[in-house]
């Protein structure tokens, strides 16, 4: 699992200039360092909406993992599983299909899903995007 998304932005030349600058000058190491910062200064300047939203729609933060071993055992206690999560979503290659069918209620992820090719269509109508 991979700990960073690539991502692919576009920008004007002269904004993609004025970081190259603050680069040279050596107030980043590259252009990557600077649109970091500049993401999480965002992050930061927008916690309090973060907030609210994370409580409103019950996220949880973090990385997330079922096994099938975690599924049969919802399966057993009759539960059904719902996540809403910011962060990762990983769910294990052992899962078989029939079976996250039968226990998956809903998933909405904002981040990452990992999950089988097969998981993910037998799910798709349950994947919120």
């Amino acid at each position: 699992m991979a700990d960073t998304e690539k991502i692919t932005i576009n920008m004007s030349p002269v904004d993609l200039g004025k970081i190259d600058l603050l680069v040279q000058e050596g107030l980043y190491t590259n252009r990557t360092d600077f649109i970091r910062t500049a993401i999480r200064n965002q992050i930061t300047t927008h916690d309090f909406e973060l907030q609210q939203s994370v409580t409103r729609h019950s996220f949880g933060i973090g990385i997330f993992s079922y096994n099938r071993v975690s599924f049969e055992k919802a399966k057993a206690a009759g539960n059904k599983i719902k996540v809403s999560a910011i962060g990762v979503l990983d769910l294990a290659k052992d899962i078989p299909p029939e079976l996250a069918d039968e226990v998956v209620e809903s998933i909405w992820v904002l981040g990452t899903l990992n999950a089988s090719p097969e998981v993910k269509a037998v799910l798709a109508d349950r994947i919120k995007k």
